[in-house]
């Protein structure tokens, strides 16, 4: 397996409704691109994976434990371990990379499709 990949080479998945994440994963952190569709919407959950994130594209109303803020791009953010989050993608959809940590192991379970291009680049 090469250390190098084009976005486009990744297997896509259907992380949530509206969700699509093309990740790469290491030994000890796994690392997503993500496309969000315009109103899609991640219910509150918690995982036991860290969660940091830049938004490139678009923008997203964040819930992360009781704070809420809309961001844009340039806007990063970092979850905890265990700590509940819920997102609302704004009209215009976005673009997000996500680094977790530890390994993503449970988006082992979710399905993959064909490689394909994406939004970006």
């Amino acid at each position: 397996m090469s250390a190098f990949a084009d976005v486009g080479s990744l297997r896509p998945q259907q992380i949530w409704d509206g969700i699509l994440g093309r990740t790469v994963h290491g030994d000890r952190v796994s690392f997503s691109l993500l496309e969000l569709d315009a109103g899609a919407v991640v219910p509150e959950h918690a995982h036991a994976n860290e969660q940091v994130g830049l938004l490139l594209e678009g923008s997203v109303t964040f819930t992360i434990g009781d704070e809420t803020r809309e961001v844009r791009p340039g806007a990063t953010w970092c979850i905890r371990a265990d700590v509940p989050h819920s997102v609302v993608v704004g009209p215009e959809g976005a673009l997000i990379v996500e680094v977790f940590s530890p390994v993503r192991d449970d988006w082992g379970a979710i399905a993959s499709e064909e490689p394909r291009p994406g939004r970006w680049p």
